[in-house]
């Protein structure tokens, strides 16, 4: 925890530092530098404040935090009596394999409804979403295993896991949010 505590503060002062070296920058007269301490500097701030939790990137982040969840506390990451987990390992395994096969028809055949206007994967639906895609088959396998091995027993627990994902995450959540805003700063100040 310490660490993510240093690693705050060395975000936040750079942001101070950044703020102070662009409104020095802009006083000398440097081309291309935007000041964040002069009007149209704070108006952005105002106005981009929301961009770091809709940029895609923090959607992906909680995502695989969710599998991550259910994932580790359901069971599949960890050790199990052998019967058991063999039967869960079987099960989650034809989960995926049920999973896979209607994505595969859905990209792999000509005409395909997760392909480009253009007919390929680079660009398509299929390619954007593909890190959700991952992510809930992750999940579904994690929550098929929960089940054969008896981890996972209403879907209160389910619930419970995609919880317990977060809770890991919150850390990284709290980093990403001061990373992304010195980034987007950095970003308005230079370019």
């Amino acid at each position: 925890m310490k660490l993510l505590a240093r690693l705050v503060l060395v975000l936040i002062l750079a942001e101070v530092v950044l703020a102070l070296l662009s409104w020095m920058l802009a006083a000398m007269m440097t081309d291309g530098i935007r000041p964040l301490l002069s009007g149209e500097g704070i108006r952005w701030c105002f106005t981009h404040f929301a961009d770091t939790f809709s940029s895609p990137l923090f959607s992906w982040m909680l995502l695989l935090a969710m599998a991550w969840g259910v994932l580790r506390y359901g069971g599949l990451l960890l050790l199990r009596p052998r019967e058991r987990r063999r039967l869960g390992l079987q099960v989650a395994i034809m989960v995926l394999v049920a999973y896979a096969l209607p994505l595969m028809l859905l990209t792999l055949l000509p005409h395909a409804l997760l392909l480009s206007a253009l007919g390929s994967l680079h660009d398509s639906p299929f390619s954007r979403a593909l890190l959700p895609i991952i992510a809930f088959g992750l999940t579904l396998c994690g929550i098929s295993y929960g089940i054969a091995v008896r981890s996972i027993s209403s879907f209160t627990d389910v619930c419970r896991l995609l919880i317990c994902g977060l809770r890991d995450a919150a850390p990284l959540v709290l980093l990403f949010f001061f990373g992304a805003q010195f980034y987007y700063s950095l970003c308005y100040v230079f370019w």
